[in-house]
């Protein structure tokens, strides 16, 4: 009898067993495919913007990675991309890490400017020594997605009254003054700006910061295993994350058009 019994519990323990080990060879696998997609990304983005050279001394190999030379290249990149936005005649962003500036720019003059408290940037836009980034921020990025906790263009409907005697004056207040504020601003190369309110005093500020931020963790996740299931590396997504005065932030994502264009200048 006892040995009936312990063979019936074996198939159990067998399926178990099986299943613990699937899951540990995905997580391994899902692990090892996430680790692959940062340098897919850079090798995508050096072999778009990176530097062939023609001849192979010693001379031209060096001069590209000279702390003095990537500075000039990095105000010429930064120039370079302001002056194609200025030629749009449209409203657009340019985010100076080096002085921590935020500017909404029209036709190269800066007609509003915020200071980031705080930012951070993924390793792959901070690499100075790739020629292939700087070269890529001569280019301004475009918008092509925007996600937000407040609206691109509040609409307030109203009805009109038939005549003065049924005329009453808003007594609504005005809430998007103290709503709170963050965004994600994804570029059609795949580059996503995150920009966060600086002010998380409120539980109320603090509680959709978080619930922001866990649905883009989501999502990103969700997408990862539909290309992970397919045997493909998920695509990476370069970012910079800054914080700005509430106020600030509102008043670049409303300013900013659906599909404006942002220069970036780097540390």
């Amino acid at each position: 009898m006892e040995t009936e019994k312990s063979n019936k519990k074996h198939p159990g323990k067998v399926i178990f067993l099986v299943l613990i080990s699937i899951i540990s060879v995905f997580i391994i696998y899902y692990s090892i495919m996430l680790m692959i997609s940062p340098s897919r990304k850079m090798e995508e983005i050096k072999k778009e913007f990176g530097v062939k050279f023609t001849d192979k001394n010693d001379l031209d190999q060096q001069i590209p990675k000279d702390s003095t030379y990537l500075v000039l290249l990095k105000e010429k990149a930064f120039l370079q991309s302001r002056i194609i936005m200025a030629e749009s005649d449209s409203i657009y962003l340019t985010l100076n890490l080096a002085d921590s500036t935020a500017n909404i720019e029209i036709c190269g003059v800066v007609v509003h400017k915020s200071k980031m408290k705080s930012f951070k940037i993924s390793k792959i836009l901070s690499s100075d020594n790739e020629n292939a980034i700087l070269s890529m921020l001569a280019t301004p990025f475009t918008i092509s997605n925007a996600l937000a906790t407040i609206k691109k263009e509040p609409v307030m409907i109203k009805m009109a009254p038939k005549d003065t005697s049924e005329y009453k004056p808003d007594i609504m207040p005005d809430t998007s003054i103290t709503e709170p504020v963050n965004y994600i601003l994804e570029m059609k190369d795949g580059i996503r700006i995150f920009v966060y309110q600086e002010e998380n005093v409120k539980f109320n500020d603090r509680m959709s910061l978080f619930t922001f931020d866990i649905k883009d963790r989501l999502r990103d996740t969700w997408s990862a295993l539909k290309s992970v299931a397919v045997f493909k590396v998920p695509e990476y997504h370069p970012f910079i994350k800054i914080r700005l005065p509430r106020t600030d932030a509102k008043i670049i994502y409303r300013a900013i058009p659906k599909n404006g264009q942002i220069a970036v200048f780097g540390q």
